[in-house]
């Protein structure tokens, strides 16, 4: 119905004078395959809304590689009108002076009406600055949750697991039953960050480093250790699966029926449903009851769009346009069916229900009421330089205890070193 909807407003839209050449916008994304799909579609409806602005889409490979694409044409006086940088990647384009204009200036300035509260709670924050301006527009937004095999779950007579005490009663039973309990992709963003943001736990200094790139990680602590030994019990026991750091290997262990839940994306979801030949549902990430103020929101993962500096004042109204195309009700509703990734704002999650879609998806709508939770002093985000380095670490380290070669304390000993190493060495660089 609002695909139709979508198509018949770009048609009227269209209608102007075809004269007058378009004025050209490059975007820079990381989405390839059926993301990439939807992003090209997207494009094609922007394109054919108007004919003032025409929006060029160029995949530019995996995060990072889009990233350092980026970087290395913005040092060449060459870079494209919009990028898309992932979370571990924020700090670097915003802390590169003179590198982005703020979404929100940039879409005040052109007259796009604005108004941060627009947004879902847990995406207004994550790639603003201390005071709250975004800086960067969210696009796909994902927070971590926990997908469980129905059939697996009825058979070892468990319920899903709200909390980590919930799952340690009903791992043994799974195991019973002839299945791993758990898997879970992404170390560093699932059992790191979003452990620190579930239980309300200060991440970093300097407000986890929103306020100065002079900061210090604050990983090595009691609960985030405590958790990783108990993670370290359970592979040891036979009830946690780990399958190294790839996403796809720990995924694939859920889809083959191997494991009864796997914490991923709720991003994952729509690939899921091609790919899972079994029921399976999904449910909020788990915390530990008892340990800091959980629980508590989520941090978002996934990537925003950002508005490079160096372009004229008809290429930045062309960005505007299509920051506020982007953002439609209509447009997030399509992204949000056909992706997994949430509504990033409060109309088109409104749409959505009223639509019926969580009628007919139930578990869609877990990851936006998980964003929406309460939050707390330290669930807004971070704003780490060189995290994309300081998670290559935590991999790392990961695999040793995994495998038995260090103990919980010395791998978080040594992630404190390395990456506050790390966080210097990017604050000896951008600070000045």
């Amino acid at each position: 119905m609002f695909r139709k909807t979508l198509m018949a407003a770009a048609a009227v839209f269209a209608i102007g004078n075809t004269a007058q050449a378009a004025t050209e916008i490059t975007w820079w994304h990381a989405m390839d395959g059926a993301l990439g799909d939807v992003v090209n579609q997207i494009t094609e409806d922007f394109n054919a809304s108007q004919d003032e602005y025409k929006l060029v889409s160029i995949n530019k490979g995996g995060y990072e590689d889009t990233m350092t694409a980026g970087i290395a044409a913005f040092r060449a006086k060459n870079q494209p009108n919009i990028i898309q940088i992932f979370d571990a990647g924020a700090a670097t384009i915003i802390n590169a002076k003179g590198a982005v204009k703020p979404v929100q200036d940039l879409l005040e300035a052109n007259n796009v009406n604005f108004d941060i509260n627009d947004y879902i709670p847990g995406v207004r924050y994550f790639y603003a600055d201390s005071d709250g301006k975004m800086i960067g527009m969210p696009f796909n937004s994902s927070t971590p949750l926990l997908y469980y095999n129905k059939e697996a779950l009825d058979k070892a007579g468990v319920d899903v697991p709200k909390t980590w005490q919930e799952f340690e009663a009903a791992a043994p039973k799974l195991k019973e039953a002839g299945y791993t309990a758990l898997a879970q992709s992404h170390s560093p963003w699932i059992f790191f960050e979003n452990f620190m943001s579930r239980h309300n736990l200060q991440m970093a200094t300097a407000n986890n480093g929103y306020d100065s790139t002079d900061v210090e990680i604050l990983y090595n602590n009691e609960a985030l250790k405590d958790h990783w030994q108990h993670v370290k019990d359970w592979k040891d026991a036979g009830y946690y699966g780990y399958y190294g750091r790839a996403w796809g290997a720990n995924q694939d262990a859920f889809v083959q029926q191997q494991v009864a839940m796997w914490i991923g994306s709720s991003g994952s979801f729509g690939g899921l449903r091609k790919s899972a030949q079994f029921d399976f549902g999904a449910s909020t990430l788990p915390y530990w009851e008892g340990t800091g103020d959980a629980p508590k929101s989520t941090f978002i993962g996934g990537a925003a769009l950002f508005a490079f500096s160096g372009h004229d004042a008809a290429q930045d109204a062309g960005v505007a346009e299509f920051f506020k195309f982007l953002t439609k009700p209509e447009t997030q509703y399509y992204w949000h069916k056909e992706t997994g990734y949430v509504p990033i704002t409060n109309a088109a999650y409104e749409l959505a229900k009223e639509d019926g879609y969580y009628k007919e998806s139930p578990d869609a709508e877990v990851g936006i009421t998980q964003l929406s939770e309460e939050g707390g002093e330290w669930t807004k985000g971070y704003r780490l330089g060189f995290y994309v380095q300081i998670r290559e670490v935590i991999y790392r380290e990961v695999d040793k205890i995994m495998n038995g070669e260090e103990t919980v304390d010395a791998a978080f000993a040594t992630i404190e070193e390395e990456a506050n190493g790390l966080l210097k060495r990017f604050n000896d660089t951008y600070s000045n």
